[in-house]
Formats: C-alpha cells, structure tokens, sequence
C-alpha cells in the first residue's frame, strides 16, 4: 500500500523516518511531506495515488476525496473529525480513524490555566503594568469554586482529576452517566442546574449537527451573574455572539481556546472585540508532550489497520 502523511506531525523527524523503515520492511510505500499544502489541488497531487492518507486539523473537502480515488483509509492526527467532508468519506466507502485521547493532559491543563487566568485578571495585570489604568487586581481562589463539567469524556475526566486537586466541588452533565465517574465524588445534574449553580462552566463536547449552538441565548442566560465559561472543545457549540453581548454587559467572563473559524480572527468578529475574555489562539492541545503522543497513536493505527485490527474508527 501507499501511504502518505499529507501535513507535518510537528515531532521529530527521526520518528517519522524509523515509521517509514518500519513500513517499507514490511513492503509498504511511504511519502511525507514538511509543509502544509497550499490548495486542494496540491492535496490531490500529494493523494492521488495514496490507498492511506494521515492528515492533521487542516480541511479535507469532498472535492480532494472524490479525486484520490484509491484512498481506502484516512488516520486522522487529531481527535475532532469536523475539519473532513465526512459525507464523501461515506460515499467513497473510506475507513475514517482518529487519534483520540493524545491530547487530554494538554487541554485539561490549558482549562485549569485559563479559569486561573480569569479568575486572576492577567489581561488586567498586564495592563496595569504599563499604564495607571487604576484596575482593580483583587482576584479569586480556584479552591471550593463548584465548577460544572459538560460533557464526561476523557478530557472532560481528566479535568475533573486536577479540579479535586485545587479542592473543587464538580457538577457534570452528560448524556451517558459514568460510575467511575460519580466515585470520583462528582453529582451528574441536569443542565439547567449546572448553569444555574455552577462558578465555573468548561464544555467538553464535539461539535456536530447535535451540539451546534449547545449553548445559546436561553442557557447562557441561565448562568450565575459573573460567572466563567470556559471552551476549549469547539467553537460554533457557542452562540458566540450572544456570549460578548454578555461579557461586555458584565454579565459574564470567560476563557475561550476556540471559535467559529480558525484563527486569524477577523477584526469584527464579536469575541475579538469583547470585555471580560481571555483569548488563546486553539492551541489547548499543542504541546510537545501531545504531538509526540499523537504521532505513536497514528502509526499505531496503521499497524493495526494493515493487520486487519481496526482501532479508533469513527462510524459514519
């Protein structure tokens, strides 16, 4: 077979040439490439005659797939699969993996640096230290703030194990209810109360025809006053335009990580512009530690594809 990784995995290169020895030992094709490409065009140049093709969070469109037409498997380098035209996968029978849970530690930890970053007004501080913008700098303890979990997958876990460290009491809702969970000393709740009694919300969720919007007017309105909500799961299960009408009434204040488009943003876009925000450019699971972690869970799900053992298959 002919496998190509399409976009840098950013590790490394001596990982990416012993997983190349190891494929062509075992009589394999393998092609790489250190720059992303510039168009679908030099995607389908790099694909065309590829049975396997690793790609990272950068769009694959049905034009691309429906011109590669020797592709049997696509080993996504990323958890969400949102970024692919998942109805082409479909048609064209493809086999769609991805690399779950290599980033879990990264995003948890990134959640817990920006609820601290909010609760203690790091835009403020740094503001203070150049000019007398006479802000008040007086912030809060992450202990004993009741912080709700939505959604109870391995991020939404992972989280739950550093809050319990700082001494948080934990709220979570999700549509499938875990004992390992619940003996962990969390209460599952409905959503309404988790907003309504929650200091802090962090969504854990995907983004898909179910989730988009999750939280609109109606629930965003149902949060305490000066509450924090958090998002490093994905962008449009906001109404984002909505949550600045909030944040620059004071209303609410926030950690956002992701948004409706891939950063750069554009200079009218609502969030770019709001009070009450601290912004990260969707880089929760970008550490050194979770691209190297990554990239043994995308060979590992070639191996295991070439030995008829499918592991991480999303189904469509």
């Amino acid at each position: 077979m002919k496998i190509t990784l399409l976009n840098p995995l950013e590790v490394k290169e001596e990982i990416i040439l012993d997983n190349k020895d190891k494929l062509e030992e075992m009589g394999h094709e393998f092609d790489y490439y250190d720059s992303l490409a510039k168009d679908d065009d030099e995607i389908i140049e790099r694909l065309k005659d590829s049975d396997i093709a690793i790609i990272t969070n950068k769009p694959l469109s049905a034009n691309v797939i429906d011109n590669c037409q020797n592709l049997e498997m696509i080993d996504v380098a990323f958890t969400g699969v949102d970024h692919v035209d998942l109805d082409a996968v479909k048609k064209n029978g493809i086999t769609l993996l991805n690399a779950s849970g290599y980033s879990d530690d990264s995003v948890a930890e990134l959640v817990i640096g920006l609820i601290i970053a909010v609760m203690r007004k790091f835009n403020e501080n740094k503001e203070n230290i150049f000019e007398d913008t006479n802000n008040s700098l007086m912030g809060e303890t992450l202990k004993g703030k009741k912080i709700g979990i939505i959604g109870t997958g391995n991020i939404g876990i992972k989280l739950i194990e550093l809050l319990k460290v700082f001494g948080c009491d934990i709220l979570a809702y999700s549509r499938t209810e875990k004992e390992d969970v619940k003996a962990m000393g969390v209460s599952y709740v409905d959503l309404d109360t988790l907003l309504k009694e929650s200091d802090v919300v962090s969504l854990h969720i995907p983004n898909n025809n179910e989730t988009k919007g999750f939280l609109g007017k109606d629930e965003l309105d149902k949060m305490k006053d000066n509450a924090i909500l958090i998002n490093c799961a994905r962008g449009p299960v906001v109404d984002n335009d909505y949550l600045a009408k909030l944040l620059n009434e004071d209303k609410l204040r926030a950690g956002i990580d992701v948004f409706d488009m891939e950063p750069p943003l554009p200079k009218d876009y609502s969030l770019r512009n709001a009070k009450n925000v601290i912004l990260t450019n969707h880089v929760a699971f970008y550490t050194k530690e979770a691209m190297e972690n990554r990239a043994k869970i995308v060979f590992d799900n070639i191996y295991k594809y070439l030995d008829g053992n499918v592991i991480n298959e999303i189904k469509l």
